[in-house]
Protein backbone atom coordinates (compact mmCIF):
# COMPACT_ATOMS: atom_id res chain seq x y z
CA UNK A 1 0.00 0.00 0.00
CA UNK A 2 2.99 1.88 1.17
CA UNK A 3 4.32 2.37 -3.05
CA UNK A 4 0.68 2.79 -4.72
CA UNK A 5 0.36 5.40 -1.92
CA UNK A 6 3.50 7.19 -3.54
CA UNK A 7 2.57 6.77 -6.73
CA UNK A 8 -0.91 8.43 -6.54
CA UNK A 9 0.78 11.10 -4.25
CA UNK A 10 2.80 12.03 -7.11
CA UNK A 11 0.22 11.73 -9.88
CA UNK A 12 -2.15 13.67 -7.99
CA UNK A 13 0.43 16.61 -7.40
CA UNK A 14 1.17 16.47 -11.21
CA UNK A 15 -2.57 16.34 -12.26
CA UNK A 16 -3.64 18.97 -9.47
CA UNK A 17 -0.60 21.40 -10.67
CA UNK A 18 -1.48 21.11 -14.64
CA UNK A 19 -5.32 21.84 -13.76
CA UNK A 20 -4.52 24.82 -11.59
CA UNK A 21 -2.03 26.48 -14.40
CA UNK A 22 -4.58 25.88 -16.99
CA UNK A 23 -7.47 27.40 -14.37
CA UNK A 24 -5.09 30.85 -14.06
CA UNK A 25 -4.28 31.42 -17.31
CA UNK A 26 -7.91 31.21 -18.30
CA UNK A 27 -9.17 33.92 -15.33
CA UNK A 28 -6.28 35.81 -16.11
CA UNK A 29 -6.67 36.11 -20.05
CA UNK A 30 -10.72 36.55 -20.10
CA UNK A 31 -11.77 38.23 -16.08
CA UNK A 32 -9.60 41.47 -16.56
CA UNK A 33 -10.58 43.96 -14.35
CA UNK A 34 -12.25 47.19 -15.82
CA UNK A 35 -11.69 49.74 -13.62
CA UNK A 36 -8.01 50.53 -14.50
CA UNK A 37 -7.15 53.50 -15.39
CA UNK A 38 -3.93 55.24 -17.41
CA UNK A 39 -1.67 56.85 -15.21
CA UNK A 40 -1.40 60.84 -14.96
CA UNK A 41 1.47 62.19 -16.75
CA UNK A 42 2.56 65.42 -14.85
CA UNK A 43 5.96 67.46 -16.27
CA UNK A 44 8.66 67.57 -13.44
CA UNK A 45 8.16 70.97 -12.34
CA UNK A 46 4.79 70.30 -11.53
CA UNK A 47 5.71 66.75 -8.99
CA UNK A 48 5.52 67.62 -5.54
CA UNK A 49 8.37 67.60 -3.61
CA UNK A 50 8.15 63.93 -1.88
CA UNK A 51 8.01 62.59 -5.52
CA UNK A 52 11.20 64.33 -7.05
CA UNK A 53 13.10 62.93 -4.20
CA UNK A 54 11.59 59.17 -4.98
CA UNK A 55 11.76 59.33 -8.80
CA UNK A 56 15.70 61.40 -7.99
CA UNK A 57 16.99 60.52 -4.48
CA UNK A 58 20.43 62.37 -5.04
CA UNK A 59 19.29 66.08 -7.05
CA UNK A 60 22.45 67.87 -9.12
CA UNK A 61 22.93 71.12 -7.56
CA UNK A 62 22.55 72.98 -11.08
CA UNK A 63 18.99 71.47 -10.87
CA UNK A 64 18.20 72.54 -7.38
CA UNK A 65 20.29 75.78 -7.94
CA UNK A 66 20.51 78.27 -11.00
CA UNK A 67 23.38 79.85 -9.51
CA UNK A 68 25.53 77.00 -10.15
CA UNK A 69 26.60 75.79 -13.72
CA UNK A 70 26.53 72.75 -15.30
CA UNK A 71 30.41 70.70 -15.63
CA UNK A 72 30.18 67.89 -17.49
CA UNK A 73 32.84 69.21 -19.74
CA UNK A 74 35.23 69.33 -17.01
CA UNK A 75 34.43 65.54 -15.90
CA UNK A 76 34.69 64.27 -19.26
CA UNK A 77 37.97 65.83 -19.12
CA UNK A 78 39.44 65.01 -15.75
CA UNK A 79 37.73 61.34 -17.02
CA UNK A 80 40.10 60.84 -19.50
CA UNK A 81 43.08 62.77 -17.94
CA UNK A 82 42.63 60.48 -14.85
CA UNK A 83 45.33 57.57 -15.43
CA UNK A 84 47.77 60.77 -16.05
CA UNK A 85 46.34 62.50 -13.15
CA UNK A 86 46.51 59.89 -10.39
CA UNK A 87 50.17 58.75 -11.20
CA UNK A 88 51.47 62.91 -11.51
CA UNK A 89 49.14 63.49 -8.33
CA UNK A 90 50.37 60.16 -6.55
CA UNK A 91 54.20 61.22 -7.12
CA UNK A 92 54.25 65.01 -5.68
CA UNK A 93 52.34 63.08 -2.53
CA UNK A 94 55.22 61.15 -2.33
CA UNK A 95 57.88 64.15 -3.03
CA UNK A 96 55.77 66.17 -0.98
CA UNK A 97 55.52 63.44 1.84
CA UNK A 98 58.94 61.90 2.32
CA UNK A 99 60.91 65.05 4.06
CA UNK A 100 58.02 65.54 6.36
CA UNK A 101 57.93 61.89 7.13
CA UNK A 102 61.48 61.77 7.93
CA UNK A 103 61.78 65.28 10.04
CA UNK A 104 58.27 63.53 12.53
CA UNK A 105 59.60 60.05 12.90
CA UNK A 106 62.26 60.52 15.02
CA UNK A 107 60.40 62.20 17.60
CA UNK A 108 58.50 59.01 17.77
CA UNK A 109 60.97 56.30 17.29
CA UNK A 110 60.13 54.63 14.58
CA UNK A 111 62.70 53.46 11.89
CA UNK A 112 61.12 54.13 8.71
CA UNK A 113 57.44 55.25 7.30
CA UNK A 114 57.04 53.94 3.52
CA UNK A 115 54.76 54.25 0.97
CA UNK A 116 54.05 50.24 -0.62
CA UNK A 117 51.36 51.15 -2.85
CA UNK A 118 49.67 54.53 -3.73
CA UNK A 119 47.21 54.75 -6.39
CA UNK A 120 44.31 56.88 -6.20
CA UNK A 121 42.15 54.21 -8.15
CA UNK A 122 40.18 53.99 -11.38
CA UNK A 123 37.13 56.06 -10.31
CA UNK A 124 37.74 60.05 -11.12
CA UNK A 125 36.24 62.96 -8.77
CA UNK A 126 33.31 64.45 -10.10
CA UNK A 127 31.71 68.38 -10.16
CA UNK A 128 28.33 68.45 -9.62
CA UNK A 129 28.05 72.07 -9.98
CA UNK A 130 30.02 75.21 -9.49
CA UNK A 131 28.97 78.75 -8.65
CA UNK A 132 31.36 81.46 -10.18
CA UNK A 133 31.08 84.97 -8.52
CA UNK A 134 31.58 88.65 -10.08
CA UNK A 135 33.29 91.03 -8.45
CA UNK A 136 35.01 94.34 -8.67
CA UNK A 137 38.23 93.78 -7.81
CA UNK A 138 40.88 91.63 -9.68
CA UNK A 139 39.66 88.01 -8.82
CA UNK A 140 37.85 85.46 -9.74
CA UNK A 141 36.12 83.04 -6.91
CA UNK A 142 34.64 79.12 -7.71
CA UNK A 143 32.48 76.74 -5.64
CA UNK A 144 32.54 73.67 -6.93
CA UNK A 145 31.03 71.10 -5.13
CA UNK A 146 33.42 67.79 -5.28
CA UNK A 147 32.16 64.45 -4.78
CA UNK A 148 34.46 61.45 -5.30
CA UNK A 149 33.72 57.60 -4.79
CA UNK A 150 36.96 55.94 -4.97
CA UNK A 151 38.60 52.76 -5.11
CA UNK A 152 42.15 53.62 -4.04
CA UNK A 153 45.12 51.01 -2.90
CA UNK A 154 47.09 53.24 -0.30
CA UNK A 155 49.55 51.28 1.31
CA UNK A 156 51.86 52.58 4.54
CA UNK A 157 54.25 50.11 6.05
CA UNK A 158 55.28 51.12 9.42
CA UNK A 159 58.84 49.77 11.13
CA UNK A 160 59.46 50.31 14.67
CA UNK A 161 61.33 48.01 17.62
CA UNK A 162 62.27 45.41 15.22
CA UNK A 163 58.32 44.71 14.36
CA UNK A 164 56.42 45.78 10.46
CA UNK A 165 52.96 46.69 10.78
CA UNK A 166 50.94 47.79 7.43
CA UNK A 167 47.91 49.86 7.20
CA UNK A 168 45.71 50.08 4.02
CA UNK A 169 43.76 53.03 3.21
CA UNK A 170 40.65 51.30 1.18
CA UNK A 171 36.73 52.39 -0.41
CA UNK A 172 37.09 55.97 0.32
CA UNK A 173 34.67 58.69 -0.03
CA UNK A 174 34.91 62.42 -0.06
CA UNK A 175 31.98 64.81 -0.87
CA UNK A 176 33.22 68.68 -0.04
CA UNK A 177 32.16 72.55 -0.90
CA UNK A 178 35.28 74.06 -1.46
CA UNK A 179 35.60 78.14 -2.52
CA UNK A 180 38.47 78.73 -4.89
CA UNK A 181 39.92 82.32 -5.32
CA UNK A 182 42.17 83.29 -7.79
CA UNK A 183 43.88 86.64 -6.75
CA UNK A 184 45.12 88.88 -7.82
CA UNK A 185 44.96 88.48 -11.75
CA UNK A 186 48.20 89.80 -13.27
CA UNK A 187 48.46 89.99 -16.76
CA UNK A 188 51.47 87.25 -16.55
CA UNK A 189 50.93 83.22 -17.03
CA UNK A 190 49.24 81.52 -15.16
CA UNK A 191 47.38 85.07 -14.74
CA UNK A 192 46.84 84.77 -11.06
CA UNK A 193 49.55 84.94 -8.24
CA UNK A 194 47.90 83.34 -5.46
CA UNK A 195 44.90 80.80 -4.79
CA UNK A 196 43.04 80.98 -1.84
CA UNK A 197 41.39 77.87 -0.83
CA UNK A 198 38.41 77.57 2.43
CA UNK A 199 36.01 75.12 2.59
CA UNK A 200 32.29 76.70 2.92
CA UNK A 201 31.03 73.56 5.10
CA UNK A 202 32.87 70.55 6.94
CA UNK A 203 33.55 67.90 4.81
CA UNK A 204 32.05 64.42 4.62
CA UNK A 205 34.89 61.76 4.62
CA UNK A 206 34.24 58.02 4.77
CA UNK A 207 37.39 55.43 3.81
CA UNK A 208 38.07 51.84 5.25
CA UNK A 209 41.26 51.14 7.38
CA UNK A 210 42.86 47.78 7.47
CA UNK A 211 45.38 46.99 10.24
CA UNK A 212 47.40 43.34 8.95
CA UNK A 213 44.09 42.39 7.27
CA UNK A 214 41.38 43.32 9.85
CA UNK A 215 38.94 46.30 9.05
CA UNK A 216 39.88 48.97 12.59
CA UNK A 217 36.33 50.71 11.16
CA UNK A 218 34.28 47.78 11.98
CA UNK A 219 35.09 48.11 15.81
CA UNK A 220 32.39 49.74 17.08
CA UNK A 221 32.55 53.22 18.12
CA UNK A 222 35.74 54.03 16.05
CA UNK A 223 34.26 54.63 12.77
CA UNK A 224 32.26 57.46 14.61
CA UNK A 225 35.05 59.00 16.42
CA UNK A 226 37.24 59.04 13.01
CA UNK A 227 34.84 60.68 11.50
CA UNK A 228 34.19 63.49 13.74
CA UNK A 229 38.24 63.41 14.45
CA UNK A 230 38.91 63.96 10.68
CA UNK A 231 35.81 66.69 10.21
CA UNK A 232 36.90 69.18 13.35
CA UNK A 233 40.94 69.12 12.23
CA UNK A 234 40.44 69.98 8.80
CA UNK A 235 37.35 72.50 9.78
CA UNK A 236 40.32 73.82 12.52
CA UNK A 237 42.41 74.24 9.43
CA UNK A 238 40.62 75.45 6.54
CA UNK A 239 36.58 76.22 7.43
CA UNK A 240 36.03 79.51 5.88
CA UNK A 241 37.32 82.37 6.82
CA UNK A 242 40.13 80.63 7.74
CA UNK A 243 42.57 79.83 4.31
CA UNK A 244 45.00 77.31 2.42
CA UNK A 245 47.46 80.04 0.37
CA UNK A 246 49.36 78.91 -2.46
CA UNK A 247 51.42 81.37 -4.27
CA UNK A 248 51.76 81.32 -7.76
CA UNK A 249 54.16 83.97 -8.65
CA UNK A 250 56.22 86.43 -6.60
CA UNK A 251 53.59 89.16 -6.91
CA UNK A 252 56.42 92.10 -7.79
CA UNK A 253 57.20 90.44 -10.61
CA UNK A 254 53.86 89.52 -11.78
CA UNK A 255 52.33 92.52 -11.40
CA UNK A 256 55.73 94.43 -12.84
CA UNK A 257 55.30 96.84 -9.41
CA UNK A 258 57.53 99.68 -9.22
CA UNK A 259 60.41 98.38 -7.11
CA UNK A 260 62.67 101.86 -8.15
CA UNK A 261 62.80 105.46 -9.43
CA UNK A 262 65.74 105.98 -12.36
CA UNK A 263 66.93 109.61 -11.75
CA UNK A 264 67.98 110.75 -15.59
CA UNK A 265 70.06 114.03 -16.56
CA UNK A 266 70.47 114.48 -20.07
CA UNK A 267 73.93 117.04 -19.79
CA UNK A 268 74.38 117.50 -23.47
CA UNK A 269 75.28 116.38 -26.55
CA UNK A 270 78.94 116.88 -28.78
CA UNK A 271 79.38 116.89 -32.57
CA UNK A 272 75.76 116.87 -33.66
CA UNK A 273 75.49 116.28 -37.05
CA UNK A 274 73.22 118.69 -38.69
CA UNK A 275 70.27 117.70 -40.46
CA UNK A 276 68.82 121.26 -41.86
CA UNK A 277 69.85 122.25 -45.33
CA UNK A 278 70.28 125.78 -43.96
CA UNK A 279 71.65 126.31 -40.89
CA UNK A 280 72.69 123.85 -37.78
CA UNK A 281 69.96 121.74 -36.34
CA UNK A 282 67.53 122.08 -33.42
CA UNK A 283 67.97 118.83 -30.85
CA UNK A 284 65.89 117.70 -28.23
CA UNK A 285 65.97 114.53 -26.48
CA UNK A 286 63.41 111.71 -25.61
CA UNK A 287 63.82 109.34 -23.07
CA UNK A 288 61.90 106.15 -22.66
CA UNK A 289 62.39 103.10 -20.65
CA UNK A 290 61.43 99.65 -22.38
CA UNK A 291 58.33 97.41 -21.07
CA UNK A 292 56.80 100.64 -20.15
CA UNK A 293 53.10 101.80 -21.33
CA UNK A 294 54.27 105.57 -20.29
CA UNK A 295 54.71 108.80 -22.39
CA UNK A 296 58.32 109.12 -23.16
CA UNK A 297 60.53 111.89 -21.50
CA UNK A 298 61.50 115.03 -23.81
CA UNK A 299 63.85 118.07 -22.96
CA UNK A 300 63.66 121.66 -24.42
CA UNK A 301 64.40 122.34 -27.93
CA UNK A 302 67.67 123.95 -28.18
CA UNK A 303 67.68 126.04 -31.23
CA UNK A 304 70.37 125.76 -33.87
CA UNK A 305 72.94 123.98 -31.88
CA UNK A 306 75.13 121.57 -32.87
CA UNK A 307 76.63 121.18 -29.21
CA UNK A 308 74.17 121.52 -26.96
CA UNK A 309 74.02 121.81 -23.09
CA UNK A 310 70.39 120.45 -21.45
CA UNK A 311 71.49 119.83 -17.62
CA UNK A 312 67.41 118.93 -17.47
CA UNK A 313 66.51 115.65 -14.93
CA UNK A 314 63.71 113.31 -15.03
CA UNK A 315 61.94 110.98 -12.67
CA UNK A 316 61.00 107.52 -14.37
CA UNK A 317 59.59 104.88 -12.61
CA UNK A 318 61.12 100.89 -12.87
CA UNK A 319 59.82 97.97 -12.46
CA UNK A 320 62.50 95.15 -13.23
CA UNK A 321 66.18 96.93 -13.24
CA UNK A 322 67.24 93.18 -15.02
CA UNK A 323 65.52 93.27 -17.90
CA UNK A 324 64.78 97.23 -18.50
CA UNK A 325 66.66 99.06 -20.78
CA UNK A 326 66.79 103.17 -21.17
CA UNK A 327 66.46 103.98 -24.89
CA UNK A 328 67.73 107.27 -25.65
CA UNK A 329 67.10 109.15 -28.87
CA UNK A 330 68.03 112.56 -30.59
CA UNK A 331 65.97 114.50 -32.61
CA UNK A 332 65.88 117.25 -34.59
CA UNK A 333 62.75 119.54 -34.27
CA UNK A 334 61.07 120.83 -37.36
CA UNK A 335 58.35 123.37 -37.46
CA UNK A 336 56.66 121.53 -40.07
CA UNK A 337 56.17 118.07 -41.63
CA UNK A 338 58.26 114.63 -39.58
CA UNK A 339 61.43 115.54 -36.48
CA UNK A 340 64.40 113.81 -37.85
CA UNK A 341 65.93 111.12 -36.29
CA UNK A 342 69.69 112.12 -35.37
CA UNK A 343 70.42 109.07 -33.57
CA UNK A 344 69.95 106.82 -30.19
CA UNK A 345 71.80 104.42 -28.07
CA UNK A 346 70.87 102.29 -25.13
CA UNK A 347 71.33 101.73 -21.96
CA UNK A 348 70.71 98.89 -19.69
CA UNK A 349 69.68 99.07 -16.32
CA UNK A 350 71.60 95.90 -14.96
CA UNK A 351 75.00 98.20 -15.95
CA UNK A 352 73.89 101.19 -13.13
CA UNK A 353 74.42 100.21 -9.73
CA UNK A 354 71.78 100.97 -6.93
CA UNK A 355 72.52 104.45 -5.17
CA UNK A 356 75.52 105.55 -7.34
CA UNK A 357 75.50 108.12 -9.89
CA UNK A 358 76.84 107.02 -12.72
CA UNK A 359 77.71 109.05 -15.92
CA UNK A 360 77.47 107.68 -19.67
CA UNK A 361 79.07 108.75 -23.16
CA UNK A 362 77.35 107.29 -26.02
CA UNK A 363 78.05 107.61 -29.26
CA UNK A 364 75.01 108.08 -31.15
CA UNK A 365 74.12 105.47 -33.74
CA UNK A 366 71.67 104.78 -36.28
CA UNK A 367 70.00 101.51 -34.75
CA UNK A 368 70.69 98.78 -32.33
CA UNK A 369 71.87 96.42 -35.24
CA UNK A 370 75.80 95.46 -34.68
CA UNK A 371 75.74 94.29 -38.66
CA UNK A 372 74.74 97.84 -39.94
CA UNK A 373 77.61 99.27 -41.91
CA UNK A 374 75.80 102.70 -41.09
CA UNK A 375 76.01 102.70 -37.76
CA UNK A 376 80.02 102.88 -38.50
CA UNK A 377 79.11 106.91 -39.63
CA UNK A 378 79.93 109.99 -36.76
CA UNK A 379 76.90 111.24 -35.43
CA UNK A 380 77.74 112.93 -32.61
CA UNK A 381 77.53 111.90 -28.57
CA UNK A 382 75.07 112.32 -25.81
CA UNK A 383 75.99 112.45 -22.61
CA UNK A 384 73.65 111.50 -19.72
CA UNK A 385 74.21 110.50 -15.89
CA UNK A 386 71.74 107.84 -14.25
CA UNK A 387 71.38 106.82 -10.53
CA UNK A 388 68.88 104.08 -9.18
CA UNK A 389 67.31 104.19 -6.47
CA UNK A 390 65.45 100.72 -5.39
CA UNK A 391 62.44 100.65 -2.76
CA UNK A 392 62.52 99.78 0.33
CA UNK A 393 62.22 96.49 1.18
CA UNK A 394 58.68 97.07 3.42
CA UNK A 395 57.50 99.69 0.95
CA UNK A 396 57.31 96.48 -1.68
CA UNK A 397 54.41 95.25 -2.07
CA UNK A 398 54.14 91.46 -0.78
CA UNK A 399 50.89 89.96 -0.92
CA UNK A 400 47.32 90.73 -2.09
CA UNK A 401 46.14 91.83 1.48
CA UNK A 402 48.96 94.56 1.29
CA UNK A 403 48.37 95.54 -2.20
CA UNK A 404 44.40 96.68 -0.71
CA UNK A 405 46.39 99.33 1.01
CA UNK A 406 47.86 101.88 -0.97
CA UNK A 407 51.48 101.84 -1.16
CA UNK A 408 54.10 104.87 -0.55
CA UNK A 409 54.69 107.25 -2.98
CA UNK A 410 58.59 106.58 -4.44
CA UNK A 411 60.93 108.68 -3.12
CA UNK A 412 61.42 112.01 -4.92
CA UNK A 413 58.11 112.67 -4.61
CA UNK A 414 57.41 116.22 -3.15
CA UNK A 415 56.99 116.56 -0.15
CA UNK A 416 53.61 118.34 0.25
CA UNK A 417 52.15 116.26 -2.87
CA UNK A 418 52.10 112.79 -4.28
CA UNK A 419 51.75 110.28 -6.93
CA UNK A 420 48.32 110.25 -8.58
CA UNK A 421 47.85 106.86 -9.88
CA UNK A 422 45.18 106.12 -12.47
CA UNK A 423 44.48 102.37 -13.68
CA UNK A 424 42.08 101.95 -16.64
CA UNK A 425 40.42 98.35 -16.12
CA UNK A 426 37.51 97.77 -18.67
CA UNK A 427 34.49 99.47 -20.52
CA UNK A 428 31.22 97.19 -21.07
CA UNK A 429 28.58 98.38 -24.05
CA UNK A 430 30.46 101.45 -25.55
CA UNK A 431 29.19 101.63 -29.03
CA UNK A 432 29.91 103.46 -31.56
CA UNK A 433 27.37 104.72 -34.59
CA UNK A 434 30.69 104.42 -37.53
CA UNK A 435 32.58 102.24 -35.55
CA UNK A 436 33.77 101.09 -32.05
CA UNK A 437 37.44 100.46 -32.33
CA UNK A 438 37.57 102.05 -28.19
CA UNK A 439 40.75 103.60 -26.26
CA UNK A 440 40.61 105.87 -23.71
CA UNK A 441 41.78 108.94 -23.53
CA UNK A 442 42.74 110.82 -19.73
CA UNK A 443 43.11 114.90 -19.31
CA UNK A 444 44.99 116.12 -15.89
CA UNK A 445 45.71 119.59 -15.54
CA UNK A 446 46.74 119.63 -19.02
CA UNK A 447 48.42 116.43 -19.60
CA UNK A 448 47.17 114.12 -21.52
CA UNK A 449 47.70 110.40 -22.04
CA UNK A 450 46.32 107.47 -23.59
CA UNK A 451 45.65 103.73 -23.35
CA UNK A 452 46.34 101.14 -26.61
CA UNK A 453 43.35 101.11 -29.21
CA UNK A 454 41.06 97.91 -29.13
CA UNK A 455 39.53 96.85 -32.39
CA UNK A 456 36.19 95.93 -32.94
CA UNK A 457 35.05 95.23 -29.08
CA UNK A 458 32.06 96.72 -27.23
CA UNK A 459 33.69 95.41 -23.92
CA UNK A 460 37.48 96.15 -24.32
CA UNK A 461 39.94 95.55 -21.49
CA UNK A 462 43.10 97.37 -21.01
CA UNK A 463 44.36 96.95 -17.59
CA UNK A 464 46.72 99.66 -18.50
CA UNK A 465 48.22 101.75 -15.80
CA UNK A 466 49.03 105.63 -15.69
CA UNK A 467 51.11 108.04 -13.22
CA UNK A 468 50.65 111.73 -12.51
CA UNK A 469 53.17 113.10 -10.30
CA UNK A 470 51.67 116.38 -8.53
CA UNK A 471 53.42 118.62 -6.05
CA UNK A 472 50.28 119.36 -4.19
CA UNK A 473 46.96 117.02 -2.75
CA UNK A 474 44.74 118.19 -6.11
CA UNK A 475 41.40 118.02 -3.64
CA UNK A 476 39.88 120.57 -6.05
CA UNK A 477 40.74 119.38 -8.98
CA UNK A 478 38.89 116.56 -11.69
CA UNK A 479 40.07 114.13 -13.58
CA UNK A 480 38.62 114.10 -17.49
CA UNK A 481 38.47 110.86 -19.05
CA UNK A 482 36.61 110.02 -22.28
CA UNK A 483 36.33 107.22 -24.68
CA UNK A 484 36.90 107.26 -28.32
CA UNK A 485 36.65 105.37 -31.08
CA UNK A 486 39.02 105.82 -34.35
CA UNK A 487 39.02 104.63 -37.87
CA UNK A 488 41.33 105.13 -40.48
CA UNK A 489 38.93 103.60 -42.88
CA UNK A 490 36.11 105.93 -42.43
CA UNK A 491 37.38 109.75 -44.21
CA UNK A 492 34.55 111.32 -42.76
CA UNK A 493 34.27 110.07 -39.41
CA UNK A 494 37.46 109.05 -38.46
CA UNK A 495 37.06 109.88 -34.61
CA UNK A 496 33.82 109.09 -32.63
CA UNK A 497 33.06 109.88 -29.11
CA UNK A 498 31.64 106.88 -26.87
CA UNK A 499 31.04 108.58 -23.61
CA UNK A 500 33.23 110.98 -21.05
CA UNK A 501 32.95 111.13 -17.20
CA UNK A 502 34.73 113.74 -15.17
CA UNK A 503 35.74 112.59 -11.26
CA UNK A 504 36.33 114.50 -8.62
CA UNK A 505 39.69 113.84 -7.55
CA UNK A 506 38.70 115.08 -3.63
CA UNK A 507 36.93 111.64 -2.91
CA UNK A 508 40.34 110.06 -4.06
CA UNK A 509 42.85 112.47 -1.91
CA UNK A 510 40.27 111.88 1.28
CA UNK A 511 40.04 108.18 0.47
CA UNK A 512 43.10 106.92 -0.74
CA UNK A 513 41.54 103.99 -3.21
CA UNK A 514 38.47 104.31 -5.47
CA UNK A 515 37.95 101.46 -7.57
CA UNK A 516 34.27 101.59 -9.09
CA UNK A 517 32.38 101.27 -12.51
CA UNK A 518 31.35 104.77 -13.90
CA UNK A 519 28.39 105.24 -16.16
CA UNK A 520 29.56 107.20 -19.55
CA UNK A 521 27.89 110.36 -20.15
CA UNK A 522 26.43 111.06 -23.71
CA UNK A 523 26.49 106.80 -23.90
CA UNK A 524 23.06 104.70 -23.80
CA UNK A 525 24.65 101.88 -21.34
CA UNK A 526 28.52 102.71 -21.29
CA UNK A 527 30.45 101.86 -18.07
CA UNK A 528 34.13 102.29 -17.52
CA UNK A 529 35.49 101.13 -14.55
CA UNK A 530 38.75 102.81 -13.43
CA UNK A 531 41.07 102.27 -9.91
CA UNK A 532 42.18 105.13 -8.88
CA UNK A 533 45.55 105.78 -5.86
CA UNK A 534 46.52 108.66 -4.20
CA UNK A 535 49.97 107.70 -3.10
CA UNK A 536 52.18 109.97 -0.45
CA UNK A 537 55.60 109.80 1.28
CA UNK A 538 53.76 109.36 4.70
CA UNK A 539 50.99 106.59 3.50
Amino acid sequence: MGFFGTILGFLGFGVGISIGLVAGYFLFIYFQPTNVEDPEIKPLAEQEQETLQRMFPEIPLWIKNPDFDRLDWLNKFVEYMWPYLDKAICKTAKNIAKPIIAEQIPKYKIDSVEFETLTLGSLPPTFQGMKVYVTDEKELIMEPSVKWAANPNVTVSVKAFGLKATVQVVDLQVFLLPRITLKPLVPSFPCFANIYVSLMEKPHVDFGLKLIGADLMSIPGVYRIVQELIKDQVANMYLWPKTLEVQVLDMSKALKRPVGILHVKVLQAIKLKKKDLLGASDPYVKLKLTEDKLPSKKTTVKHKNLNPEWNEEFNMVVKDPDSQVLEINVYDWEQVGKHDKMGMNVIPLKEVSPEETKRFSLDLLKNMDPNDVQNEKSRGQIVVELTYKPFKEEDLGKGFEETQTVPKAPEGTPAGGGLLVVIVHEAQDVEGKYHTNPHVRLIFRGEEKKTKRIKKNRDPRWEDEFQFMVEEPPTNDRLHVEVVSTSSRNLLHQKEPLGYIDINLGDVVANKRINEKYHLIDSKNGRLQIELQWRTLEA
